[in-house]
């Protein structure tokens, strides 16, 4: 049996929101996997203690 390489996929965007970034991604992942590829979606917020609504 052929050992699978873990591949990685980051979406990023900026500072604002609704950009479709969720979509895009869940959008991927549904291709991906529809072609018998394991897919784990993972979101990262990186705001620790901060609201990102607030900074500029």
């Amino acid at each position: 049996m052929k050992a699978r390489t873990a591949k990685y996929i980051f979406v990023t965007g900026g500072v604002v929101s609704s950009l479709g970034k969720g979509i895009a991604s869940a959008s991927l992942a549904a291709i991906l996997e529809s072609r018998g590829l394991k897919v784990t979606l993972l979101k990262l917020d990186p705001y620790l203690n901060v609201d990102p609504g607030t900074m500029s």
